[in-house]
């Protein structure tokens, strides 16, 4: 197996051990913002992954969401770790929740885990090898046309006002057989690398919430993009994820809004 793959999986199971835990738990959730939720769980967790990273990988450096990294401008490779991507949804007791490690080389997705706890599904892949699912290789749909599709979204915790997604949001309702929205960039990736969704597209993500999932989606036959076509780089403003048959008709409803919101 590859050597990134296997301490990263080891990882998120340790992490995914103390969400399970933690889960059926009272929680004691404090904020980052007006409405940005962060919990201990979310701290453990990130405390868990980043030793055992800093074990085997003293050299590269490490991107955490709760700031337990050690970024370094000049590494060559960076861990993007979200210890509990979906911390709304677990301090609500909604079991839809990961921990997302995804590996980059020179800010390329290269490889990724992402292990929801609760289902027990271990997301894995790796540049050049395929993507899995509990070891099963796995694949984009086979879906052609965005008339047919199921696709996802998500909406920000913070200046939620100024978001533009709703709009977004009702040409894909009126377009596809339906958006879903469940509170997890990097469980919304792995669903479209493994077929359950034909696309996804989000804006402002952070590097922690894509960086797996990029990698997985890209493996499993699939393509990330901006919206102008051009290779989505973590941290990006905004992000299609598709099975690659869709891509051009999401970019096109995509554009379409966004020039229409850009109308005096």
């Amino acid at each position: 197996m590859n050597r990134y793959l296997e301490v990263a999986m080891d990882a998120a199971r340790e992490a995914g051990t103390i969400l399970r835990a933690d889960h059926a738990r009272p929680k004691e959730v404090t904020y980052k913002g007006e409405v940005d939720l962060v919990t201990e769980t979310d701290r453990r967790s990130e405390a868990v992954v980043v030793a055992r990273l800093r074990e085997h990988f003293p050299d590269h450096a490490i991107v955490a969401e709760e700031g337990g990294g050690n970024a370094a401008a000049q590494a060559k490779y960076c861990w993007h770790v979200d210890p509990l991507d979906g911390t709304t949804n677990f301090a609500h007791g909604y079991p839809c929740f990961a921990v997302s490690i995804g590996l980059a080389e020179e800010g390329e997705p290269i490889a990724g885990v992402v292990f929801n706890p609760v289902a027990e599904e271990m997301f894995a892949a790796a540049r050049g090898e395929g993507a899995y699912l509990n070891g099963q290789r796995i694949h984009v749909s086979p879906v052609q046309s965005l008339a047919r599709s199921l696709v996802a979204t998500g909406f920000p915790t913070h200046q939620r006002k100024s978001s533009s997604n709703i709009n977004y949001y009702w040409e894909f309702t009126l377009r596809t057989h339906g958006v879903r929205r469940d509170g997890s960039a990097a469980l919304d990736l792995c669903a479209v690398a493994c077929g359950r969704f034909d696309g996804f597209w989000e804006f402002g993500l952070n590097s922690w919430d894509t960086v797996a999932g990029v990698a997985l989606v890209r493996e499993a036959g699939g393509m990330v993009t901006d919206f102008a076509g051009q290779t989505y780089r973590p941290g990006g403003p905004m992000l299609i994820a598709s099975n690659g048959h869709i891509h051009e008709e999401m970019r096109a409803v995509a554009n379409r809004v966004a020039a229409q919101a850009a109308k005096p």
